[in-house]
């Protein structure tokens, strides 16, 4: 069979197949990652022959991440800056204590256990978003659900670069400085793209701000802190930068890069389906995630409800609500723990245990969430008039007409 037939055939599979096991309430990218671990199972060495994967994939976090920084608005974010501070003051004492539990009883160094803390705590902030169309939620829970994944990200993203770099202060130091010099040079790119190219090419945003982008996620990629990192920077500057290059990030352009990162985003999780190790498909990785399902994600979900209960006085309903939306942490962890098994080599089994933990956690707000179906109504077709019927209301507006003109 050719490879353009393969491709093809995977192309449709990965985009219809997932779709449609929606209907059951299976997230999509969770159908797309065991489409991905199906193909280890029955082709051992598939990791090896998927650079056309690879590139798609890329493609696919790179686009979702900016999507995700596109969607940071600092004015909603200042309106609950309080709220936003406190949820933030708790998830860094439960980081430090989830990272200290895992050093101390796990062996772990204390880079890796803070990596660990990050994916075992951390929402994914452009799955949750996406996903919230699919919940019957009101507007001002949907509100605190954005903005507190988008914070933790923020501050996740931020933690997950200092631990990274933090074993070598010079290489610490030298990345921080081409981190700064690539925020210092995107917003001129932007501003440059605004002037000299966007007016004389109408219709070239889209494609620019994808570019840049792509290329800001491959530049963090090679400082060693992964694609998600530059792709989420490249929009949260363009969002920042709107007032000034307004064509960049316009409302028509952001659902242009959503739309674009759901064709490419399939192919990231069944790339990651597909580097999954044998040895971390076993019953030891099984015991490992339900452990941590069954220990970590109540006690996520307990933090947040109290919060929401206690703190801010919100109703049962709604406090559930929230908590439940923000359980998700797929992306992140799935990076995470790929950081952990390549560079800080921690065992199969707690890699694996890692990825049911993800996958668990994913699936339960689809569960529990009320999805909404509504039909909507066909429009109803005026009533056909008689001659008497339409006589009379064309008198009425002939005198409608002469007492407006008399008026």
């Amino acid at each position: 069979m050719s490879h353009e037939l393969v491709y093809l055939l995977l192309i449709c599979g990965l985009l219809i197949v997932p779709r449609a096991l929606q209907r059951y309430r299976v997230p999509a990218p969770l159908s797309c990652f065991a489409f991905g671990i199906g193909l280890v199972l029955a082709w051992p060495d598939a990791h090896q022959h998927n650079d056309a994967i690879h590139l798609l994939a890329s493609l696919g976090i790179s686009t979702l991440f900016l999507y995700a920084g596109l969607e940071v608005d600092l004015t909603e974010l200042r309106r609950g800056v309080a709220q936003l501070l406190t949820y933030l003051g708790l998830r860094c004492l439960t980081l430090a204590l989830v990272a200290w539990l895992a050093w101390r009883f796990l062996g772990l160094q204390w880079q890796a256990a803070m990596l660990l803390a990050l994916a075992l705590l951390t929402s994914s902030t452009g799955f949750i978003v996406d996903s919230l169309d699919r919940f019957e939620m009101a507007e001002e829970e949907r509100f605190w659900v954005t903005n507190k994944a988008i914070a933790g990200e923020l501050l996740a993203l931020a933690l997950m670069f200092v631990v990274l770099k933090a074993g070598d202060p010079v290489e610490l130091g030298s990345s921080s400085l081409a981190l700064l010099a690539l925020v210092a040079a995107i917003p001129l790119i932007y501003v440059a793209l605004g002037r000299w190219i966007v007016p004389h090419a109408p219709g070239s945003e889209f494609s620019l701000l994808v570019m840049v982008g792509f290329v800001a996620a491959y530049i963090t990629d090679k400082l060693g802190v992964e694609y998600l990192l530059g792709a989420f920077i490249a929009g949260l500057l363009a969002r920042l930068l709107r007032p000034r290059v307004p064509a960049l990030a316009s409302d028509d352009i952001m659902r242009g890069v959503k739309l674009f990162s759901s064709f490419f985003v399939p192919f990231y999780f069944f790339a990651n389906g597909a580097r999954v190790p044998l040895g971390a498909l076993t019953w030891e990785a099984l015991l490992v995630g339900l452990g941590l399902t069954a220990m970590v994600l109540p006690a996520r979900f307990g933090v947040i409800w109290i919060q929401r209960r206690w703190l801010f006085r919100d109703s049962p309903g709604s406090s559930l609500r929230v908590s439940m939306a923000l359980m998700p942490t797929l992306i992140f962890t799935l990076v995470l723990a790929t950081i952990l098994y390549e560079r800080f080599a921690i065992p199969d089994a707690l890699f694996g245990g890692l990825l049911l933990y993800a996958f668990l956690n994913t699936l339960l707000p689809s569960l529990v969430l009320r999805t909404p179906f509504d039909v909507a109504p066909l429009p109803v077709a005026a009533a056909p008039q008689g001659p008497v019927e339409a006589g009379a209301a064309s008198g009425e507006a002939a005198q409608t007409a002469s007492r407006s003109s008399d008026a």
